[in-house]
């Protein structure tokens, strides 16, 4: 049951003891005091995915000391919801969820939480998981016991494909300097004359038959 003063996260979880390496991180961020904050000053409440020692020693060596600063406390805030979830819940949740590290898209910080039976299972396209106990719970605050720890996208998982260039501008047709420029019809009237000046030449050919077959036509008959 919550106490008459303010919620002390932190030793919530001390008093249940295998959270060490959570709460050494929670302290070594502004985690610690987001949540409390949230805790004392607001009515949403606060809902926690605390993963134990055991969860930090499963992860890959040198994981964490790969991190920056900003690094860390995104991934701390990854599992921390703005929300008092209590287990009934879940099964009405829409996922991906928002957590406290920010935006909830495929890349960045998604994270899918369902519920079948009594079993809670948690994913975040990285880590899969589920709820192994229920830490406490007040009406306010509620901590769940994750086995592992939720790795989020943006900073563990591969970046999305980049977008493939726009296709380049074509290029107008040159057209050759020794073209007949739009309008220039210069080139169908040689055409023209050329045509008038064969007909003319077959005329003339045509009147010099006729003639001198006219001519023979008199020759033969005076001959007669």
């Amino acid at each position: 049951p919550a106490s008459s003063g303010p919620t002390n996260f932190t030793k919530i979880l001390e008093k249940v003891g295998h959270f060490s390496f959570f709460i050494r991180l929670l302290k070594a961020t502004t985690v610690r005091d987001q949540i409390e904050r949230q805790l004392n000053d607001t009515n949403s409440g606060v809902t926690v995915f605390a993963p134990t020692d055991n969860a930090f020693s499963g992860l890959s060596s040198g994981t964490l000391n790969t991190l920056s600063d900003p690094q860390k406390e995104l991934l701390i805030q990854f599992h921390v919801l703005s929300s008092y979830i209590p287990p009934t819940r879940f099964q009405t949740l829409r996922n991906p969820l928002r957590t406290n590290a920010g935006t909830n898209s495929r890349y960045e910080y998604p994270l899918n939480v369902t519920s079948s039976g009594n079993s809670v299972n948690i994913s975040t396209g990285i880590t899969n998981t589920s709820v192994s106990s229920i830490v406490y719970s007040d009406g306010q605050l509620a901590v769940y016991q994750v086995d592992k720890v939720l790795l989020p996208w943006s900073i563990f998982g591969a970046k999305p494909p980049a977008m493939a260039p726009a296709p380049a501008p074509l290029k107008p047709i040159k057209q050759n300097s020794t073209a007949v420029a739009d309008g220039d019809d210069s080139t169908d009237d040689d055409d023209h004359n050329k045509l008038n000046a064969s007909a003319a030449v077959s005329l003339m050919g045509m009147q010099h038959v006729v003639f001198l077959f006219g001519a023979s036509m008199v020759l033969a008959i005076f001959s007669l």
